[in-house]
């Protein structure tokens, strides 16, 4: 009896090695069907054309053809499994590579350390780094490049379960059939308020229809969509003179959407960036960017900050920390981009850093890097100035980075949304644009500290929009902190006014009075958006103006610092128009006494025309009128309405 179960023992033990065998294509193991397997050896022998030219998709076909007649080969099953890891499909990688090495455990030196990475891409963090040890058990440690991947797997690993033991409150969705098709779409700007947004992808109807030589993608173009109706239009190519036959994407968009950033090759190793404009609803050629920014090498990221006088960018030159490095570069006197200056620790590292952006705030700065504490790959961090010094970049956490490479992020000026592209599950293509949605309490904690002002400009007679100059001015100390142009087709303008300063914004056209206006925003007000319509006057006598950026000390006629700019417009208005004769007014809310109101608002005029006078002016030119409380423009029952009554303007008396 004892000998029986010994022989069933050894008999079903005989069956598993059978069929954990390694069966190689031949003829002896397929005797009886020679024609299958002459198709099978075929369908591998164009599988690895495929497979070694890094066509894997194609491979991957030929191989699960030739699997179908054979199952059991440890090489094959390999291949299979390094195929899916090369696709959105990577769950799929790990029955084949399991079974390559249960096979033949020698099938290959690499064989654990793929298995680690489909482990690795599945979030099994233990599994994942078993792997990985074993594959180090098998390399020499001595300068083996794969040896030093392997380690930093490992630690990817301990990152990954780290990362999700607090994950981060969001929504994360495919933005849809209408942005993301069957091909890559990737590298997502939006304008500061997600009004328009543009993007990278290879389609069959890029500009020139061609193929890259060497993988499996068309060259790459730009495609907008605008956000209308509460929903993304169908993407459209943007067409020439920003993409050309050769290779065209997206590298970047100012805060308003009006200045876009382009990613144009002149070869493989020289890559550079150039910006087009939009005027009115046409963009302009390209125009390469200055020796300062653009080298011999590749700068492949840009931004701007939201006075659009710095811009960050990422370049592979000589001199840096790692591959790729974050620089930045300032306007100088000339209006160019003046010598770039590295960033340095903490921000960069020995490895690549890329994808830079810098939120409509001014201060916080995202990018990827695959040289800090990631999942996996490139993951997306940010890091914030506090007194002109970077912050220890923070990995911005799962499930927004994964283990595949989390790049070229940005983030709406509310901080509610956020936009990247991503190989992750869900996606139509290789890469797919998502929206992530930071829900409520994530916003609290971090809601960012800035103001977006926007609206259209128009003239005040025909109603027809207007090209304008918009100049930002911090009050607080007389200086003009940006410049924009509103579109001249619609008229739109859109300005982000970081927290903690009082800006005066003044909008001129020539042939038109300057409209000002008036935004005093406190350090911790957190994000706020303001409309204002604006229309502009032509200087016809009994027109005028009000001057939102004249103050005067509290209860007293000094005037105060704050004021000078705006001084300065209109005594500019009356050398420019030296036959004007105005009348300056002042005004006051119901408060107080009709008597005292008169008093205070005279004087409050009369310092105005003083400084005018003193500047050269003469006094016949120039009237003082205090008016009090005898010509409100708002209710007097909210304070809100008391400070619009309380006001300076000036009215054209005579041309």
């Amino acid at each position: 009896m004892k000998n029986f179960s010994l022989l069933i023992i050894v008999f079903f033990l005989s069956i598993l090695s059978a069929f954990s065998q390694n069966v190689e294509f031949t003829s002896d193991n397929f005797p009886n069907d020679k024609k299958g397997l002459k198709e099978a050896q075929n369908e591998i022998h164009n599988g690895d054309d495929a497979y070694f030219s890094l066509y894997f998709s194609e491979a991957l076909e030929q191989y699960l053809a030739a699997n179908k007649f054979n199952p059991n080969n440890a090489e094959l099953n390999l291949k299979i499994g390094n195929c899916y890891l090369h696709s959105n499909e990577k769950k799929k990688a790990i029955e084949y590579i399991e079974k390559a090495i249960k096979l033949n455990p020698d099938v290959d030196i690499d064989a654990h350390y793929l298995l680690g990475r489909a482990y690795h891409f599945n979030l099994e963090w233990d599994k994942a780094i078993e792997e990985y040890s074993r594959c180090l058990g098998k390399k020499s440690e001595v300068n083996d490049a794969e040896v030093v991947t392997a380690h930093r797997r490992i630690e990817e690993c301990k990152n990954g379960k780290e990362l999700m033991k607090t994950p981060v409150k969001v929504n994360i969705d495919n933005l849809g059939t209408a942005i993301n098709t069957q091909f890559e779409e990737y590298v997502p700007v939006i304008s500061a308020d997600e009004s328009v947004l543009y993007f990278t992808s290879r389609r069959p109807n890029t500009t020139g229809g061609e193929e890259e030589t060497g993988i499996e993608d068309y060259f790459e173009d730009i495609y907008f969509s605008e956000f209308k109706s509460g929903k993304w239009t169908e993407a459209k190519n943007l067409g020439a003179p920003v993409n050309s036959n050769r290779h065209d994407a997206t590298v970047n968009l100012s805060v308003d959407g009006q200045r876009l950033f382009v990613y144009r090759d002149a070869s493989k190793v020289d890559a550079d960036i150039s910006e087009a404009r939009l005027i009115g609803r046409y963009w302009t050629e390209t125009k390469k960017l200055n020796s300062n920014i653009n080298t011999k090498v590749q700068e492949t990221s840009a931004s701007f900050t939201p006075d659009e006088k710095s811009i960050y960018f990422v370049s592979n030159k000589p001199g840096g920390y790692g591959g790729k490095d974050i620089y930045v570069s300032r306007q100088s006197a000339t209006g160019d981009w003046g010598p770039a200056e590295n960033l340095g620790p903490p921000v960069n590292t020995e490895m690549d850093e890329d994808a830079v952006f810098m939120h409509p705030d001014g201060k916080t700065l995202f990018f990827c890097s695959n040289g800090h504490k990631t999942m996996g790959g490139f993951d997306i961090f940010k890091t914030v100035f506090d007194n002109g010094n970077l912050s220890e970049p923070e990995n911005i956490g799962y499930p927004i980075n994964t283990p595949e490479n989390d790049v070229s992020f940005v983030l709406s000026a509310s901080g509610k949304h956020g936009y990247y592209a991503s190989a992750r599950e869900g996606s139509y293509g290789k890469r797919d644009i998502f929206l992530i949605t930071f829900l409520q309490d994530t916003i609290r904690k971090a809601e960012p500290q800035l103001t977006l002002l926007s609206g259209t400009i128009s003239d005040e007679e025909t109603g027809k929009p207007i090209g304008a100059n918009v100049e930002v001015i911090d009050n607080t100390k007389n200086l003009s902190v940006a410049k924009f142009m509103s579109n001249a087709e619609t008229g739109k303008y859109l300005v982000s006014l970081p927290s903690g300063r009082n800006y005066g914004i003044v909008v001129r056209k020539e042939g038109r009075l300057f409209h000002s206006e008036n935004i005093d925003i406190p350090l911790a007000r957190g994000f706020a958006e303001i409309t204002k319509t604006i229309k502009l006057q032509k200087p016809e006598v009994g027109k005028k103006i009000i001057l939102n950026n004249i103050f005067y000390d509290f209860d007293k006629a000094n005037l105060r610092f704050e004021s000078m700019s705006e001084l300065d417009r209109v005594l500019q208005v009356l050398n420019e128009m030296p036959g004007l004769k105005i009348e300056v007014s002042s005004h006051t809310d119901n408060r107080g006494s009709e008597e005292y109101n008169l008093k205070l608002s005279q004087a409050r005029a009369q310092s105005v025309v003083d400084y005018l006078i003193s500047k050269g002016i003469s006094a016949s030119r120039v009237i003082a009128k205090g008016y009090g409380k005898a010509q409100p423009v708002a209710t007097n029952d909210s304070e809100e309405g008391r400070q619009l009554n309380r006001r300076t303007e000036f009215r054209i008396l005579s041309k």
